[in-house]
């Protein structure tokens, strides 16, 4: 057989081009795959997120701003339930524990004076502000202690009204 001859024939042309035409649809067909599935996964995500977007919480911005939409992931209000060496832990809101670490240029607030974190007792009611780590703590930058709260009653979630 020759091969010439054979590469020259029209039987060879059209198996080439039926080949390159079925890699052509091949591409052509994944790369629509791929445009579909990213614009799916936009429209799934964004649809998930709808809400958080464009509503806000659920309650409204002037109605429960402090929803449970929000994690208090920077900061929490609570009172003081263990301290072990530069930790302290928190219960906070809905007694959810909240784990702080306190740094050596933590700020720790007792009205106008700083403090020491010595002076922290277990019961005390604190505010910290921080930033959280990669195992859910929070990093304290400031710390402010508060005057224990009318017996029984925790501060309830800040809430706005429009008046």
């Amino acid at each position: 057989m020759n091969f010439n001859k054979f590469f020259q024939s029209k039987s060879f042309k059209a198996i080439l081009g039926g080949m390159i035409g079925i890699i052509i649809f091949l591409f052509i067909f994944g790369l629509g795959m791929v445009v579909g599935i990213k614009k799916a996964n936009f429209s799934y995500k964004w649809g998930e997120n709808y809400h958080k977007n464009f509503a806000g919480p659920k309650g409204g911005f002037f109605n429960d701003f402090a929803g449970k939409d929000f994690i208090e992931a920077n900061g929490v209000f609570g009172q003081i339930i263990k301290i072990n060496d530069s930790e302290i832990i928190v219960e906070g809101r809905n007694k959810i524990e909240k784990v702080i670490l306190v740094k050596d240029d933590t700020i720790i607030k007792s009205f106008q004076k700083t403090v020491k974190l010595a002076d922290l007792k277990v019961d005390d009611f604190i505010i910290i502000i921080g930033e959280p780590n990669d195992a859910g703590q929070i990093e304290a930058k400031l710390i402010r202690i508060m005057p224990s709260p009318p017996t029984g009653a925790l501060p309830r979630p800040l809430s706005f009204s429009a008046h």
